[in-house]
Parts: structure tokens; sequence; C-alpha cells
């Protein structure tokens, strides 16, 4: 039985162009599918998740971690009455902006379109949603319902001040009511990356032996979680030890998110919806307790694996690449695909900046690497 604060298809706000709905699918049902037939989806395959695409086939890419998130969100909406497809549709959909190479390549976008109205993988998921893919007749975009855009943009929190350019151009024309907090499905959704991420890169970080498991049984609940697969299997293979020493931790965080989220929904009162999005605080989150050990968890990572030697050197690489490109393409639009080139004036440097970063940003990890072999010499 959905709970009252659950998002409800039958009253969903509908899509900005309007369509007839189906008697087998629900709306939201429908963005899920949408989402997982977008081109900008299947390219995730071969982004980057930490390790760049090609490093090695165990590693997380953005769609593995993607799919892990929207695993770990319906089993967490499930447990909470709220609508699982509207929390999988914003799981699945809310990297679809990453540009190659993670955040690498975020950051080294965010700088070179400063002078354009900047760079976020957020805002670019919406202008992915809602403009470029274009597949369908009747409109550019996916056509998502109204909550499934909200979910995207704000699935983080209310989004204040200065708004990224591609998120304000559509809010502009489409009111996303990007003050209000989102719905508790999307709220549940970003917890569900947090845990989804802080699990698979201890995995990812272990198999490519920037630390080992000595390094890691000092953190909160990964040293208990170890110490009990040793008490129950003695002299466990090394591989099996390790999987289920995390699946413990994993398990840990799940378990305190639904957990604390049940308290605080019954503490909060909320009756609807939209006694969700005015509540004035998020109702989905961690107990102050396990934020605190996900704290040091995420100190232990940044070390000694987003900021390791090697990962490094790779972020360098990778940096002057987005960093020749898009100052090539700037300057030669001739060299993009001519349905880049057909929309865009040459003679509007801040129009064709942008179009420029939508190419780039849609590209995946291979492609950059080969296009920049091909391109510059």
């Amino acid at each position: 039985m959905p709970a009252a604060y659950a998002s409800d298809p039958d009253r969903a706000r509908g899509r900005r162009w309007p369509e007839e709905e189906m008697s087998f699918r629900s709306p939201f049902q429908r963005d899920r599918d949408r989402i997982i037939h977008a081109s900008a989806f299947r390219r995730l395959k071969h982004k980057t998740q930490v390790f760049v695409e090609h490093e090695g086939d165990y590693y997380r890419t953005r769609l593995t971690h993607s799919i892990e998130v929207a695993q770990v969100a319906r089993t967490i909406a499930g447990a909470l009455g709220l609508n699982d497809c509207l929390t999988e549709a914003v799981a699945l959909a809310h990297d679809l902006g990453h540009p190659p190479f993670g955040h690498t390549g975020e950051d080294a976008l965010q700088a070179l379109m400063k002078p354009y109205g900047g760079f976020d993988h957020n805002a670019q998921a919406i202008k992915i949603v809602t403009r470029l893919e274009c597949h369908y007749a009747d409109f550019d975009g996916l056509n998502l319902t109204w909550e499934a855009l909200e979910g995207i943009a704000k699935h983080n929190g209310p989004v204040m001040g200065d708004l990224p350019y591609a998120l304000a151009e559509y809010d502009s024309e489409h009111d996303l009511e990007l003050g209000t907090h989102a719905s508790a499905e999307a709220q549940v959704a970003a917890l569900s990356d947090d845990i989804a991420y802080n699990n698979h890169d201890l995995h990812d970080g272990l198999r490519a032996g920037l630390f080992d498991e000595a390094d890691i049984c000092h953190l909160p609940m990964i040293g208990a979680a170890f110490a009990e697969v040793d008490a129950m299997h003695a002299d466990l293979d090394p591989m099996r030890r390790r999987h289920e020493g995390l699946r413990r931790v994993f398990a840990a965080m799940v378990t305190d998110v639904v957990d604390t989220s049940r308290t605080l929904l019954a503490e909060s009162g909320a009756q609807s919806v939209e006694d969700i999005r005015h509540f004035g605080r998020p109702v989905v989150r961690f107990s102050d307790t396990l934020w605190a050990d996900l704290q040091q968890i995420r100190t232990f990572l940044f070390t000694n694996m987003y900021r390791a030697p090697s990962v490094m050197v790779k972020r360098e690489e990778v940096t002057c690449i987005i960093n020749d490109l898009f100052p090539l393409f700037l300057s030669k639009p001739d060299l993009l695909p001519s349905e880049w080139r057909r929309n865009v004036d040459a003679r509007d440097e801040v129009a064709l900046a942008r179009s420029v970063s939508d190419y780039i940003s849609g590209m995946t990890d291979r492609f950059a690497l080969q296009e920049h072999a091909r391109l510059i010499r």
C-alpha cells in the first residue's frame, strides 16, 4: 500500500507536451523506460566512474554505477512505501549529464565554459532529457513527467542562487519549483547514489591495489564487518572475505537510511507529496552517527583513491584531452558533425561554445580519446 506522501502516478502533473497515457504502463514507468532507451543512457557504458573506461573490465563505469543506484533506490523506496518506478527513473537519469572522464572531465568543462555560462552535470542532464535527445516526432527530449524532471533537477535539494544556464533556460519555460525540496522518491535516489559509490569505490580501490583490507579495517563499520566475517568463516578465500565484508557495510548503509527515514517521515506528519516538498528539510537521510562514519570513509577514499598518484596522472592526461578539443572545435566549428553545425550560428560565440560543450560532454571516454588522436597532431 503506497504511503500518503508517495508520488501518485494517477495524479502526476503531466508532461510539457501532452500525450495520451497508456493503460498498461504508468506515467512513471514510461519515464523509466524512455530513459533506459535513451542514447545518453547507453553511452554511460563507456564513461568513467573513477577509472577511465579502458583501464579494466572489472571497474565500475558510469552505467553500472547508475544501475546499482537504481537497485538500491528501488529497495529503499519499497521499504518506505514510495513509488519505486519514479524513484528508479530519477536514479537511472541522475548521471546522464556527466561528460567523459567523470568528475575530471566535468572540472575541465566547468573551467572552459566559465565565460559562456558554466557547466554542471545535473543541469546538463536536464538539457539532455528535454532537448538533446531528438528521437520523437512530436517533441525534443524525452518529454518526461514534471515529477521526473523535478527529481533530476533537485534530487540533491533545492537549487538556489545563480542557476546553471541549462537549468535556468528550461525552468524559465517550465517551472520546476527549484526552491523547494524534491519528492521523497527523488531524495531516495540521491541517498542511493551515496550508498552505491561509497560501497563500490571501496571494491574498485581494493581491486586496483590502491589499498588493501588492512588499510581500511580501522574505518568505521568496515572493521566490524570484517571481524564478523572472520568470526563466522575462518580461513575464507580472500576474495570471498572481501565481498562478504563489504556486503555487510552496504547492508548497514541501506538499513540505516530505511530506519532513519521511517522515523523522519512519521515525525513530519506528511500526508501528501506536497507536504514533503514544503517540509523545509530532507525526510530521507542517514542517521547522524552513520553520516559521521561516512565522512571518515570518504576522507580515506579521497586521499587514497581519488587523489592516488596513478589516478592523478590519468586526471592530468584526460584534462589535457578536454582542454585540447574544446578550443579546437570552437575555432574550427566545421570539424563538428553536420547535425551539430546546422543548428548553431558560428558568429554567436556563446551559442557555439554551448554547442561544443554539449558535443564534448556527450562523448564517451573512448570516443574522446579517438577524436583527440585523430584531430590533435
